[in-house]
């Protein structure tokens, strides 16, 4: 979708919300899917579809038709079912102007100019660093991460289930069973397979100064992992270590990230990161357990002791099952890991991978399913 046409959906909610509509992310996303499901090119259908998906109540059409009028500019006859029959008459002063664009302005002939509706796949998004995302590109996102976020390590678990393909070992009281059909011969065989239960993944999130542009969308797609998987621990860190497992779970996002801003004192500050994982290694490490996925999202900018970071990577390296670092800066083909942190953390890391769009995330998601 163009950057335009996000623009002004969001103006439209933000002027429904002026009215006192209860408009959220929710029905924001839901308005998208409805724009890809008709022809929105049309500005009749593409007027239903929003109006459907974004008005929960009867007090919502007047409301919606209000603020469609004022972003998408005004029509020359609405729907006789319609609960406004007069918005030619409403002054547009008395909407609220911010974060809400102008109208394409009337023609010679006094008809204001409709502004079509258009779609366009999300595909834009994905390659785009997080940098540069705009506040209805980090909405539109948040599905997109949610959907990566149900991708995570598995391992083989000692209980196996019945399998119609020959196994790795012989189902004995089934095939038992089978031949008493056969006058106990065991002409069919039955097979049992191993299943696969969720990994333990560990997330240790970097929110100093330097990463600021990337950390929130970091943190988003913790919060997606915490609130769709198990098994799932995540942590934030600047100058100390913080665990915000707790304070992501629940499918409420806005709630999350305002529950985890509260306990994250270290926002936006220094960062030193082996002591950080010092604190994890020895009061989290029972927590975690042994044969976890530990993923550490940080740009390597680090202020500690770097002797010390190599020491708690290669402690935490023995005790994971796989380590994986995402860096931001790793997205720029010339980029070489030449600080302090990072050449104190790469012998003991198992893949380097960037952190800094949807694409990047999508590949840790693939890196995961293969554990």
């Amino acid at each position: 979708m163009s950057e335009q046409v996000i623009g002004r959906l969001g103006s439209l909610t933000a002027a429904m919300r002026a009215q006192g509509a209860r408009v959220g992310i929710g029905e924001l996303l839901s308005a998208h899917r409805a724009l890809a499901a008709v022809d929105s090119s049309s500005r009749e259908e593409a007027r239903l579809a929003l109006r459907a998906t974004l008005c929960s109540g009867r007090e919502d059409l007047e409301r919606f038709e209000r603020a469609f009028v004022a972003v998408f500019g005004a029509t020359r006859v609405l729907a006789g079912n319609d609960p406004l029959k007069e918005l030619g008459t409403i002054e547009r002063a008395a909407l609220p102007r911010m974060g809400i664009p102008d109208s394409a302005p009337a023609p010679a002939g006094g008809e204001p100019a409709p502004v079509p509706v258009a779609w366009s796949d999300m595909e834009l998004l994905h390659s785009k660093d997080f940098a540069g995302y705009t506040e209805a590109e980090t909405v539109l996102a948040r599905e997109l991460i949610a959907r990566l976020a149900r991708r995570g390590p598995t391992r083989l678990s000692r209980r196996t289930r019945p399998a119609r393909r020959r196994g790795h070992s012989p189902d004995l009281r089934r095939t038992v069973r089978a031949s008493l059909r056969t006058g106990g011969e065991p002409v069919e065989r039955r097979w049992r397979a191993p299943t696969l239960r969720a990994r333990a993944l560990v997330l240790v999130c970097d929110v100093s100064g330097s990463m600021a542009p990337y950390s929130r969308m970091l943190l988003q797609y913790l919060h997606a992992c915490v609130a769709a998987r198990r098994r799932v621990e995540a942590f934030a860190f600047g100058t100390r270590l913080t665990r915000i497992t707790h304070e992501l779970s629940g499918r409420d996002h806005d709630l999350a990230m305002e529950r985890a801003a509260a306990a994250v004192v270290d926002f936006s500050g220094g960062t030193r990161i082996g002591e950080a994982l010092a604190e994890l290694n020895r009061s989290h490490g029972r927590r975690l357990g042994r044969g976890a996925v530990v993923v550490i999202l940080s740009d390597g900018w680090d202020r500690g002791d770097p002797q010390q970071l190599a020491a708690e990577m290669a402690r935490l390296r023995r005790s994971a099952h796989r380590l994986v670092w995402l860096n931001p800066l790793a997205a720029h083909a010339e980029y070489e890991p030449l600080t302090r942190g990072m050449r104190a953390a790469i012998p003991h890391t198992d893949r380097l991978l960037p952190g800094s769009s949807l694409a990047s995330l999508e590949e840790l998601a693939a890196i995961l399913e293969e554990v």
